[in-house]
């Protein structure tokens, strides 16, 4: 069994933290450090890291799993790499699980955007409806104030971004290491695991598929996550980085 590293036990007890603040002072909170579309008025900077902390509050399952991940992909890499450069990775992966959300959040705000300027709803009227739900729905039913709707006024948090970027560089640099999914507990060799795994999430993130579990799910962070991971551990592996301490 891999020892639990110093960073690992570190970053399990911020994410635990976090999870019991929000239970305790509830949707306050969660408002201030969850991460919200740059165009919400909750928006802040240093959202970007705080939600990496954060988990679902009433779906416990989350951070069970994602603490699970961190412990299990993490440690090898943090004693192969060493812990400045386990966390330089850790936090590039979970920017990563940022961006590329919001780069397909954008196109698809301008896009609907656009599409109700040209159907001659004016600017200032579309700004309003995007934050009336009850308008939204009863008045004019379109789909771009739909889109509009559900972009601004969501938010994301957890470690799963940071947790597939370290499922994707594990399997870079231990290919052939058994990996099981768990809704088919068959050993995988993790050279086959992470292809499969980023198939799974593109197409969950293209056709709205939620999680085996039941609830919606960041395929597109996840995706963001591993592609960063896997793009960074491919280029340190093949150039052979230092370690640092």
């Amino acid at each position: 069994m891999n020892r639990l590293t110093d960073t690992i036990k570190h970053l399990i007890i911020i994410n635990i933290i976090f999870f019991v603040a929000v239970k305790l002072l509830g949707n306050n909170l969660y408002n201030y450090l969850a991460l919200w579309f740059p165009k919400n008025e909750n928006f802040q900077v240093w959202q970007i890291f705080t939600h990496m902390f954060m988990h679902h509050p009433t779906f416990y399952l989350h951070i069970i799993m994602n603490m699970l991940g961190l412990w299990m992909f993490g440690t090898p890499l943090e004693q192969m790499w060493g812990r400045k450069k386990f966390l330089f990775f850790y936090f590039s992966a979970g920017l990563g699980a940022v961006l590329l959300p919001w780069l397909i959040d954008y196109y698809q705000f301008n896009e609907a955007f656009h599409n109700l300027l040209q159907s001659g709803i004016p600017k200032a009227e579309i700004n309003n409806l995007i934050h009336t739900k009850l308008e939204l729905n009863k008045v004019y039913k379109d789909e771009n104030l739909a889109t509009l709707y559900s972009i601004i006024n969501s938010s994301s948090v957890g470690a799963s971004g940071c947790i597939m970027g370290l499922v994707a560089a594990f399997g870079i640099n231990f290919p052939n290491a058994k990996m099981a999914l768990i809704f088919l507990p068959v050993p995988i060799a993790a050279k086959y695991f992470i292809p499969v795994l980023l198939v799974y999430e593109t197409l969950s993130g293209i056709f709205g598929w939620s999680s085996i579990f039941g609830i919606n799910v960041a395929h597109f962070a996840h995706l963001g996550g591993a592609i960063v991971g896997a793009s960074m551990a491919w280029y340190w592996k093949k150039n052979q980085f230092k370690r640092y301490y």
